[in-house]
């Protein structure tokens, strides 16, 4: 549960950077909040994998 919340603080920290910086004309937090969100993807598909095999899917 707590990889969940994890998860979602990072996508939409992600989100709002990427949100932010585009109308900013920021580059950099455009990149930075697009990194975010693809670490909350890995976060998120780590634990689903994890969460997989224990329960014996393949």
């Amino acid at each position: 549960m707590k990889t969940l919340a994890v998860t979602l603080v990072l996508a939409a920290l992600g989100v709002a950077a990427v949100v932010y910086g585009s109308s900013d004309d920021a580059p950099g937090l455009v990149v930075i909040g697009l990194l975010l969100v693809l670490g909350g993807l890995a976060v998120g598909g780590r634990a689903l994998v994890r969460h997989w095999r224990a329960a014996g899917r393949p």
